[in-house]
Formats: structure tokens, C-alpha cells, sequence
């Protein structure tokens, strides 16, 4: 199995304002915004040195991002490693005991396909592989 490397950590926000109180703090330009419906949530992304955040705000309070604010009242989302293949990376984690959340990939932000693995199986942390599409 090739190595993960980080694509992304996500941090759940309730709304714009949240997003615009970070931007200002930290003095972030947001170099993509982007809404993904299948996930009813808009995407900001950051660069901040070599690190991307992207801040997740809730479209509908069922997503998953504002079911997750509603239950935890936002912070870290998920962590996102980038893996060339995403089939195979899916196989070699479930075979470490990772669970997987979905059986097909999921449509992630800028044409990334995406798979999600369960908090319970990671150590209380949502993982997130993607690939390009």
C-alpha cells in the first residue's frame, strides 16, 4: 500500500460569521469556495502554510455537518488523507479495522471522489481518504 499523506483537516462552523470570525483572526484568504449538496454543506478553503482547512457550514440542519454542530457544537470535523487509489486505500483500512461509512465513493469538493470511515473505528476521529476524480 502506497503511503496516506494529509489533504486536508476540516473544522465545522455554524454559519458564515464563523468562518469570516477565523478568516479575520488568522488572516485567510479563502482560495475556493464551494457548495457540495450530496453532503448539504459549503466549503471554504485556507491555506495555511502547507496545511488546507477547510471550514464546513451547514446547508440543512439534517446534514451531516449540522447534525454533527447540533450534537458537538462544531471544532475538528475530520481529518483527510490523499491516497492515489482510492479502491485499494479503502481495502487496506478496512482490513486494519477501520469501518467504512458507504460501499461506493463519495462526490467530495473540487471533483475529489471520497471514502468516510467511522469515528468509533479511529480513535474518536471521522477519517476521510480521497482521490481525484
Amino acid at each position: 500500500m502506497e503511503s496516506f499523506s494529509i489533504d486536508h483537516i476540516a473544522i465545522a462552523v455554524p454559519d458564515e460569521a464563523a468562518v469570516d470570525r477565523w478568516r479575520q483572526a488568522f488572516n485567510l484568504s479563502p482560495f475556493h469556495v464551494e457548495e457540495v449538496p450530496a453532503q448539504g454543506v459549503k466549503v471554504y478553503f485556507f491555506q495555511s502554510g502547507g496545511i488546507t482547512l477547510e471550514m464546513l457550514v451547514p446547508l440543512r440542519s439534517d446534514s451531516p455537518v449540522g447534525r454533527f454542530i447540533e450534537k458537538k457544537g462544531g471544532g475538528m470535523h475530520h481529518l483527510a488523507f490523499y491516497v492515489p487509489d482510492l479502491l485499494e486505500a479503502k481495502a487496506y483500512l478496512v482490513k486494519q479495522g477501520f469501518e467504512a461509512l458507504s460501499e461506493e465513493p463519495q462526490r467530495a469538493a473540487r471533483g475529489k471522489r471520497a471514502f468516510f470511515f467511522h469515528p468509533r473505528s479511529a480513535n474518536g476521529v471521522l477519517i476521510e481518504i480521497v482521490s481525484r476524480a
